[in-house]
Formats: structure tokens, sequence, C-alpha cells
């Protein structure tokens, strides 16, 4: 948690804490917590209290990226609060996560690449004041750790994740952008696939997997390479058999640089329709799984530097511990 004085008010001005009743949630969740003001030498008045979620992500111009912060929702947690001298005044607050909310954590372990916070704002004398800011660690979603434990189950390792501006061809999308999650692929593919990319797009009913291989020029533009999508129900996707039909896609795209596939009746961007997979279950075979991948890339010290760079861009505002 972080404390920031308020500077409007001068010395002797109230503090602020906002505090997260959990750090942790999942896509679709509420998170819930307090803003906690303590009064200062004198009596105060906060004009509006606002909560936002912001998260840390590329934007792409010509053949350069930059990095950016999108904001992707904002509450008013109160208007016109007034702080007693020497009181503490707390302000209880709900944000209810959007369903595409890039995952942040897995296993418990920050995700190397991406964060998400809540930033709490104070409008002081129509001037809004930027304050405290704290990380939220957002798992995935049960349908979503099925297919990242199919990934750990197949053999690849992690490479990277990050979160890009902009929108996916034929995919419903509620925000302005996507997140990808990268992996080099088993050592079997090896000089064939150089390496895949995930992408989730979820909704309270469904969940759409993206998966892209020997990536060029980017998710769906010019220069993309091979791509699969599957479209299921969170339902449907707890019974699928993840580790087979992304294993069936990718011998597809090894053996014939094709690999345009979909899942659950589903029509990929091209118009063209393909493979249609089974549902089989759960696979059997069991490997380090997803949090085992992360957890061995986040200890690394690329791993930690990354995570430094991304705290450092986003969590800005000279907050104060």
């Amino acid at each position: 948690m972080f404390k920031r004085m308020l500077s409007a008010f001068g010395v002797g001005g109230p503090s602020v804490d906002t505090v997260l009743d959990s750090p942790h949630a999942t896509p679709g969740e509420v998170i819930t917590g307090q803003v906690r003001i303590q009064g200062g030498s004198s009596d105060a008045q906060i004009e509006e209290i606002l909560l936002s979620l912001v998260t840390r992500v590329e934007v792409e111009h010509g053949d350069h990226e930059r990095a950016g912060t999108a904001e992707f929702l904002r509450v008013s947690a109160g208007r016109k609060v007034k702080v007693t001298a020497g009181q503490p005044t707390t302000i209880p607050f709900q944000l209810a996560l959007p369903w595409e909310t890039p995952i942040s954590a897995v296993g418990g372990r920050e995700l190397p690449g991406v964060v998400v916070g809540v930033r709490t704002e104070l409008v002081i004398a129509g001037a809004p004041d930027k304050g405290d800011l704290d990380p939220v660690l957002v798992g995935p979603l049960e349908s979503q750790d099925r297919v990242l434990e199919a990934f750990g189950e197949l053999g690849f390792s992690f490479r990277s994740a990050d979160v890009e501006a902009g929108r996916l061809h034929g995919v419903r999308q509620e925000l302005g952008f996507f997140q990808e999650i990268e992996f080099f692929p088993p050592s079997r593919y090896a000089g064939r696939v150089s390496q895949v990319e995930l992408t989730f797009v979820a909704s309270p009913d469904d969940l759409v997997v993206i998966l892209e291989a020997d990536r060029r020029g980017g998710m769906f533009r010019s220069g993309g390479d091979s791509f699969g999508r599957f479209h299921v129900s969170h339902e449907e996707a707890l019974r699928t058999d993840w580790a087979a039909a992304i294993d069936g896609w990718l011998a597809k795209v090894a053996e014939s640089g094709g690999g345009h596939a979909m899942f659950g009746g589903h029509q990929d961007h091209h118009g063209h329709y393909g493979h249609d997979y089974d549902h089989q279950g759960h696979h059997g075979r069991r490997g380090p799984g997803m949090g085992g991948m992360v957890a061995g890339a986040a200890a690394g010290v690329v791993g930690g530097m990354i995570l430094g760079e991304v705290m450092e861009d986003v969590f800005d505002g000279g907050e104060e511990e």
C-alpha cells in the first residue's frame, strides 16, 4: 500500500491510504477495499475520490513500439467528502474487473511484463491530484488456466508477455487492447516453429483462445503466420482436451506451414473453416504447468528487470510509501 500527503492542503493536511481487501482477483470478479483518510491539523473537503484500473500497454508507431498507460475503468468512490481535523474517514469501494482484464499473475506469482493496478485520484478545488496506486494480481479464470496448464504439459517454455493497444479482427472486444503471452515451442518443433503467441478474449459466457505461430508481422496483421482460433463456453473449456487440441494444431503448422483452425463452430477471420477437435476431457499428461514456467522466469534477473521497468513506468506520480 502507498501513503501520500495531499499537497493541496499544505503542511499538516490529511493523508490518504488506499487498501485492497485482497490483491488477488480474476477477471469478472469484484475488487473491494477502502480509501482511508486521516484528518490533518484542520478540517478539509475532498470534492471527489476517483478510482480507476490501469495497465501498461505497448502502442505501435510504424516499425517502433512505445509504452503507455491505459485506463480501462473509472468509478467515483465518493463526492464532497468532509475530513475532520485529526479524525479518520473511511470510504469503502467496489470495482468490477472487466472480463478482458489482462492476466498479471499465474500461480500466485507476477507475470513478467504485465501489470494491473488500482489508481486513486483525488479532485481538490476542481483539479485532479494523482495519489495512491495499488497493484492487483489478476489470475486466470479456471477456463483460461486449463489452457495454460496444457502449454506446460506439452513442454512449452515461457518467453514474455505484454499488453498491446489495438483490436483483433473478427473477435468481439470491449477493451481497446489485448494481451499476448509468448512461448518457445517444445523441442520437437525446433527449426520449424520459432514461437507461439497466446491471447485470451473472455466474456461472461465464453472464451476465445487465439494462437499464432512464427509471428513476423503481428497478430492478424500483414506478415502474420499460421493461427488458430478456439471459441468455447467456459463450461466447454473445462471439458476440452487442450493439450491434444494445441498439439494437433501445432503439428499441422509444423508439417505444412498452414494450421488455420477453428473450434466450436466459429469461422476464422479469413472465412476458412478448419479442424473441429472433439471434446475428450482434460489431457492426462502432466508437466511443470504454467505456474512453474512463470515462476522460473520471474525468479531470473531478466524477469526482475522487466517487472521493475513496468512498475516504474505505470506506477508513476511520485507516491510515497
